[in-house]
């Protein structure tokens, strides 16, 4: 793991790694959301508006799966200094964010037929909505620090600690009454029926390759701009 540490080696793995993943991903979820959306029936309870499931659950396990690579990379860095474990959570911070918000965007028009209602302060909800503005912390903190020269420490030790919202997000609709429906998917089986778990399953192994990719493409951009950065200023101090 610490051999892929060398800028020069990580970017020539994400060279043909990035596409790879962005373009595989794509392709599973489009199929993915086509097969939700015209080939499979209408649930027994929720009717049509069980489509949204394709894109709402695949949002809300990289929501959360965003912030976990937040919390892993941070610990990396942390403890043992891994030169781009600080990068690998500042580029998984976008796309975390943007699932998040996706998440609960759908999470509330499916809501709306389901319980009358666009939005209710229930745990699930509110623990989702938490995390959205846990993003947006880090990354003010992150490009905070970017941008002033700050320790890198601080955002690292915010991202392990925004960590505890995860397993409150996971098991809220066990903790508390709640209007969300228990969890269809645990350890070793399933509550969802196998025509509508096929797709989802896709669905989720889509957008996570498109997640990936995402990531990679953002580490890349962002070690551009600090080797950019460096060259600009030693050649300012060999002008001078």
């Amino acid at each position: 793991m610490h051999g892929f540490a060398n800028p020069k080696r990580f970017l020539s793995l994400v060279r043909w790694l990035t596409p790879t993943m962005l373009a595989s991903g794509l392709v599973l979820a489009a199929v993915a959301l086509a097969w939700g959306l015209w080939f499979v029936p209408p649930d027994r309870l929720m009717g049509e508006t069980v489509r949204i499931l394709f894109l709402h659950v695949p949002a809300a396990w990289l929501g959360m799966g965003g912030w976990a690579a937040i919390a892993v990379a941070s610990a990396a860095f942390l403890v043992w200094r891994h030169p781009l474990a600080a990068l690998a959570a500042r580029a998984a911070a976008v796309p975390g964010m943007v699932f998040t918000a996706v998440c609960l965007a759908t999470g509330s028009i499916w809501g709306r037929p389901t319980w009358g209602t666009w939005w209710v302060w229930d745990g699930r909800l509110t623990s989702m909505l938490v995390l959205l503005f846990l993003y947006f912390g880090y990354l003010a903190l992150a490009q905070a620090v970017a941008r002033e020269g700050g320790s890198s420490r601080i955002p690292a030790i915010f991202g392990l600690v925004g960590a505890i919202n995860i397993p409150i997000i996971n098991r809220s609709v066990v903790w508390w009454n709640s209007l969300h429906q228990p969890p269809s998917i645990t350890v070793g089986k399933s509550a969802i029926d196998p025509q509508f778990l096929a797709p989802l399953l896709v669905a989720v192994l889509g957008f996570s390759l498109v997640f990936g990719g995402v990531v990679l493409a953002r580490m890349r951009a962002l070690l551009g701009d600090i080797q950019a950065d460096a060259r600009l200023r030693r050649k300012a101090g060999e002008a001078a």
